[in-house]
């Protein structure tokens, strides 16, 4: 297979690929899930552009609100239904995540994503730039995309130009995160970031396995 030689290619791809999930969402509740500002933008930027300031700087009077949109009220259905860590096991996880890292002496950012790429949880270590998060994030998309590490992915791509098209303006092609495995079903992944050494992203990494490690015989017994 042909070596592909484009090295930081993830955050120069050009498009965007809204993930299944993410796209049955819209369709249901466009006013929540429109299409991001930018190709570039972060995964988490689903919503509508909201244009706070008019062209004079002044705020711009709220639009009319769909009716239900907004406040749904006690008791309303959830608005996902995919499959994933629930918040419990979620944030016990990053949690998981962090103290690896703090224990090797790292300050990191954790993301832990579900089946269709929407965030679970996002955690800061004290001491940490609270950019890495969203690194993490674009690391898990990267993880569960192609069901393998996100280190894993990056080998894939280079050896194999075909695979460049599953690369998406979301993702962050390097090590440091890891699918989220129950009985060879992979239901999401988590991510780390902002630790340093060689190769890149392998501290990350295995900081991210340990959060995974941390919840997976609860996800066997069927905890959420």
């Amino acid at each position: 297979m042909r070596k592909v030689t484009t090295g930081r290619f993830a955050a120069g791809v050009v498009g965007a690929v809204v993930l299944a999930g993410g796209a049955a969402l819209a369709a249901q509740n466009p006013f929540f899930h429109d299409a991001p500002a930018s190709p570039r933008s972060l995964p988490a930027d689903n919503l509508p552009p909201f244009n706070m300031l008019d062209e004079h700087g002044a705020l711009t009077p709220m639009p009319p609100i769909p009716a239900g949109a907004l406040h749904r009220g006690p008791g309303a259905p959830p608005e996902s239904t995919a499959r994933g860590p629930g918040l419990a096991l979620a944030t016990g996880a990053a949690q998981a995540a962090v103290a690896a890292c703090n224990k090797a002496g790292y300050r990191i950012g954790v993301a832990v994503i579900d089946s269709v790429g929407e965030a679970r949880a996002l955690l800061t270590a004290d001491g940490s730039d609270g950019s890495h998060v969203f690194v993490a994030m674009r690391k898990a998309i990267t993880a569960l995309e192609f069901k393998a590490t996100s280190a894993q992915a990056l080998e894939r791509v280079q050896s194999d130009a075909s695979l460049l098209k599953r690369v998406t303006p979301a993702m962050f092609v390097e090590g440091g995160a890891v699918p989220i495995i129950v009985r060879g079903d992979v239901i999401g992944a988590i991510g780390a970031s902002g630790a340093a050494g060689e190769p890149i992203g392998h501290q990350d990494e295995l900081c991210a396995q340990a959060g995974a490690d941390g919840i997976r015989a609860r996800l066997e017994h069927g905890a959420r």
